[in-house]
């Protein structure tokens, strides 16, 4: 059960994961007098270059959870594929708010869907398939064209196969030989994506950030714009969904959902147990940012009114975006930087953010454009 006690400055807070979400969290919790100890298998990750101490060792290495659970007075996350039996060992210690069911959930593409029906939320169709057979009848049942995705693993387009016929079947096949299991879903024509990101304390209160529309370049997140350009019933439909799941899974900290928006309607796209890159405008445009609120909330503190200015878009930087952003960088003065003090740079990989804030983010949006920082 969790410590339901309020823990104030000077306690400890320890982060599994140290890349840039923990470490925008620990920047959060140091503003709040807070100290960071973090479990990475990387020496000098992201996290650790702002934390009080790192423990290098792997996410499942039971013994190093154990040493994080003795020095910490509390312990959160960063990304969703944690060990689960090192989660339920800090739950069962009362050092993890956030519980490990929505872990057990977020990392599972079927219970992930599953938990969406409970909550009597809209999803593509879909069906599980174990065997080639069964791909091939649900592929034809489902209709061309469809995704088949692994139920376990695979981010940013990765894990999953396009099929637009059966010509297909044969890529997805070979994907489910090594996974044992894929879902196969309908492919959705949608008119955008919309991510709603909040946070909820222990005692049940949810404060909603502005309902941000993403742009997608090679199924990476290009840019997200803040609010998006959705109507109001669009925007209020999907934060009643989103409460709706949030109380399904008891959710304690931020934690983000995707959705698809189709004509007047949403459709529940994926789940994310955690602050999410397409809540990084927050830290400029709003009065409290996703990783603030989330130490607030796994410390049991009082949430803050989430209030926000009337634009901005957040533009991510990969390892091939750097150099020719920074060579540029005199033409983007108003751009608030954010990289991430990752060691390699690799082309795909995210290595930073740049937002930008206005009084209007359909202007913001379109003057990135020309200036060939955003490209949609």
């Amino acid at each position: 059960m969790p410590n339901n006690k309020q823990l104030l400055f000077n306690r400890v807070i320890g982060i599994i994961g140290g890349g840039q979400l923990g470490r925008m969290m620990a920047i959060s919790a140091k503003y709040m007098g807070y100290r960071i100890i973090v479990l990475d298998p990387t020496p000098d990750c992201p996290t650790a270059q702002v934390a009080d101490e790192q423990i290098v060792a792997a996410y499942d290495d039971l013994e190093a959870i154990k040493e994080l659970a003795s020095k910490a007075d509390v312990v959160t996350y960063e990304f969703e594929n944690v060990d689960l039996q090192a989660a339920q060992l800090l739950e069962e210690q009362g050092l993890l708010p956030q519980g490990a069911n929505s872990l057990r959930v977020t990392q599972d593409r079927e219970l992930e869907k599953e938990t969406m029906r409970k909550a009597n939320q809209p999803v593509a169709p879909y069906s599980i398939v174990k065997t080639p057979q069964e791909l091939k009848d649900q592929a034809n049942k489902i209709g061309y064209p469809s995704v088949a995705k692994t139920c376990r693993g695979g981010y940013d387009g990765k894990g999953q196969v396009k099929l637009t016929s059966e010509l297909d079947l044969a890529e997805a096949e070979e994907m489910l030989e090594k996974a044992g299991r894929l879902i196969i879903e309908k492919w959705v024509t949608f008119d955008k994506e919309i991510s709603v990101v909040f946070t909820r304390s222990v005692d049940g209160n949810i404060e909603f950030f502005p309902v941000s529309e993403n742009i997608h370049r090679d199924h990476i997140l290009h840019a997200s714009i803040a609010p998006g350009r959705v109507s109001e019933q669009i925007a209020n439909k999907a934060k009643e969904a989103a409460k709706a799941i949030a109380e399904e899974l008891n959710v304690v900290g931020t934690f983000a959902i995707e959705m698809f928006v189709t004509e007047d309607n949403i459709l529940i796209n994926e789940l994310a147990p955690r602050p999410h890159n397409s809540g990084h405008y927050t830290i400029e445009a709003c009065d409290v940012s996703q990783f603030e609120q989330h130490i607030r909330a796994i410390c049991n503190l009082p949430l803050l009114p989430v209030h926000a200015h009337k634009g901005a878009v957040m533009v991510n930087l990969l390892g091939k975006d750097v150099e020719p952003f920074f060579s540029r960088i005199n033409e983007f003065p108003t751009g608030h930087i954010h990289i991430y003090g990752k060691k390699d740079n690799k082309p795909l990989r995210k290595m930073g953010h740049v937002t930008f804030i206005g009084d209007n983010a359909t202007s913001i949006y379109e003057t990135l454009k020309e200036q060939s920082l955003i490209q949609d």
